[in-house]
């Protein structure tokens, strides 16, 4: 019998407490600079840079070649990091053709979008992309943290759904076996279903919208950190929950990714609320704009709200609730005083609104009341009202936005920027 060697090179973030040892370390060759005798390697894995000193070993090594370095790691102020790796031992892994199809050591925003989409497998090996990659990555770890210590439970829910019913036409239609299937616009329905068997639950995961954007804030599909919590007050419950979980994203990331201090938002103990009619008020005098008999909020809109959030409170973050009806979708609860509004909200971050929440109906009759209301069918929300049929306790929740968020973190002006091979309109590849 034998067993499995369990063995992987050092990273290169690791390499700080191995000084003045010889260390075995991997990663692509990110630039060459050859002075007199000496060749200055810039090594560079998914965990950051490090310079390789090389004196007797001179290789001819193209950017982007993988390799192997067996080397001895000695403190040196003058290199990135306070170290570099002398005495190193270069094996090629890999070839790199050259030239590149993009310039990684050029800036991260050099070339134009479109190009740098095409190139994505090549140009997220960017320092400056693993860093908003990684900043990702922690900002999810920080969203299941904080939900886990708050008692809550992650699920997995289906994708491919046998009926389009809560958002008609905006779906992505799917042969399945023979017959039509579609793909998920949110785990909503499934997740106030799992609201009433574990009370609290979340899900990290991809989401599908056949609307036909093409702008610089919406996408096809992308990620939704979805939240469905019982018993709750009503809607005002669902906010706060919301203010501690995105305070818990970012204390998390803050502390987990270094060299990006600069991004992250002060969020205030209160974060500002205001009424969606207050809302509207407030640009039509800061805009001049005349409202049609049902208004909403376009994107100037908020961005104009967001900037009125930080001049009157010095907050990026700001709630509007109350949302008209008409608006809202059929499982939301109307506000009981005025019921051509709901209790429901958006949270606007720099002028971009980042959560959709509320709180939803839980009595049977009221749901078929609502769907005959807004002259739809139950056929194909059977397993869905049975959960209210058989007491569903008063619940609601929230979705945000993954991608929106980084990129309003990083301060790209295109989502696509936060974004792992986009899809949209247009693209399907890479």
């Amino acid at each position: 019998m034998s067993t499995a060697k369990y063995s992987l090179p050092c990273l290169i973030a690791e390499l700080p407490q191995y000084i003045d040892q010889r260390v075995v370390t991997a990663g692509w060759i990110h630039t060459v600079r050859r002075l007199g005798g000496v060749q200055f390697l810039v090594l560079r894995d998914g965990s950051g840079l490090i310079q390789v000193v090389q004196r007797d070993q001179a290789l001819r090594l193209h950017p982007e070649t993988v390799v192997s370095v067996v080397a001895r790691v000695v403190r040196e102020t003058r290199a990135p990091g306070g170290i570099e790796l002398h005495e190193a031992d270069i094996t090629v892994l890999a070839e790199a053709d050259s030239p590149l199809p993009i310039d990684l050591s050029a800036s991260y925003a050099k070339a134009a979008l479109p190009t740098r989409l095409t190139a994505a497998p090549i140009l997220l090996r960017h320092p400056e992309a693993v860093k908003w990659l990684r900043m990702t990555d922690q900002l999810v770890a920080g969203f299941r943290h904080t939900l886990h210590g708050l008692g809550f439970v992650e699920i997995h829910t289906p994708k491919i759904l046998g009926t389009a019913t809560e958002s008609g036409s905006n779906v992505f239609e799917v042969e399945y076996f023979g017959r039509k299937a579609y793909l998920a616009q949110s785990p909503q329905l499934y997740k106030q279903m799992m609201a009433g068997v574990l009370g609290r639950v979340f899900e990290v995961g991809p989401v599908f919208r056949a609307e036909p954007h093409d702008t610089a804030r919406h996408l096809s599909q992308y990620t939704s950190l979805d939240v469905e919590v019982a018993f709750i007050s009503d809607h005002r419950t669902v906010m706060g929950l919301v203010r501690e979980v995105i305070a818990g994203m970012v204390d998390w990331a803050r502390e987990k990714t270094p060299n990006t201090q600069d991004f992250w938002p002060e969020i205030l103990p209160a974060i500002p609320i205001i009424h969606f009619a207050e809302a509207l008020d407030l640009v039509s005098n800061g805009l001049g704009e005349n409202f049609r008999a049902e208004p909403d909020l376009a994107p100037a809109h908020e961005a104009w709200l967001g900037q009125w959030a930080k001049n009157q409170y010095g907050s990026d973050f700001l709630f509007v609730e109350g949302y008209p009806t008409a608006k809202r979708p059929f499982y939301t609860h109307p506000d009981p005083s005025r019921p051509q509004y709901t209790r429901s909200f958006d949270l606007l971050f720099r002028g971009q609104e980042l959560v959709t929440g509320g709180q939803r109906l839980h009595q049977y009759r009221n749901y078929v009341e609502a769907l005959q209301k807004r002259g739809m069918s139950t056929e194909g929300l059977e397993g869905y009202l049975m959960a209210f049929q058989y007491g569903m306790p008063p619940h609601g929740g929230f979705a945000l936005g993954l991608e929106r968020l980084v990129a309003r973190l990083m301060g790209f002006s295109n989502i696509r920027e936060a974004t792992i091979f986009p899809r949209d309109l247009k693209r399907l590849t890479p």
